[in-house]
């Protein structure tokens, strides 16, 4: 018996300084994983949040230069008949959009896909206008009932793209 408490008087304070050690090391590991997370969180502020929000820039200003509004100001003096001039606004359209292509990798895939329809709603609006002239009008022809069109419908093709584009920065950076 008194063997048995000899033991037990070795155990118990063993046991609770093996607990006490646990508790301490486990404590210890935990603040360190919460300070690496914070170091990584810091690390990706610093690094991708500029660059994502670089991305949402470089879509509203694609947005603006394929408004009609500017583009049929940029590119007015460039071609001299209408057919001339459509595929002109076509070719500049894409080229804007290849030149900005990996930009979706940085943005959630709805805001992506409005930005794809405003730029599809503006090539639509520029081939519908082009098919009320005729190919061989001047190019100011063209440029009007683009305008006729966009007054028709009372709004221009990007501005719902450039809205969610807008409201998605809201939600992320501030």
């Amino acid at each position: 018996m008194e063997l048995l408490s000899d033991f037990l008087k070795l155990i118990v304070p063993a046991g609770l300084v093996l607990y006490g050690m646990y508790v301490t090391v486990k404590l210890l590991l935990e603040r360190e994983a919460d300070r690496h997370r914070f170091e990584v969180k810091t690390r990706y502020t610093e690094t991708v949040v500029p660059v994502r929000l670089q991305a949402y820039e470089r879509m509203v200003l694609f947005l603006e230069r394929i408004s009609p509004n500017n583009l049929l100001l940029r590119l007015g003096g460039t071609a001299t008949t209408t057919l001339e001039f459509q595929q002109r606004l076509l070719q500049e359209i894409r080229d804007e959009y290849n030149h900005n292509l990996s930009q979706q990798v940085y943005m959630s895939q709805a805001v992506w896909d409005k930005i794809q329809a405003a730029m599809n709603d503006v090539m639509t609006l520029i081939n519908q206008a082009s098919g009320d002239t005729r190919p061989d009008a001047p190019a100011l022809e063209l440029s009007k009932r683009i305008f006729e069109r966009i007054i028709q419908k009372d709004r221009l093709p990007t501005a719902e793209a450039l809205k969610a584009v807008k409201e998605e920065i809201q939600v992320m950076f501030m």
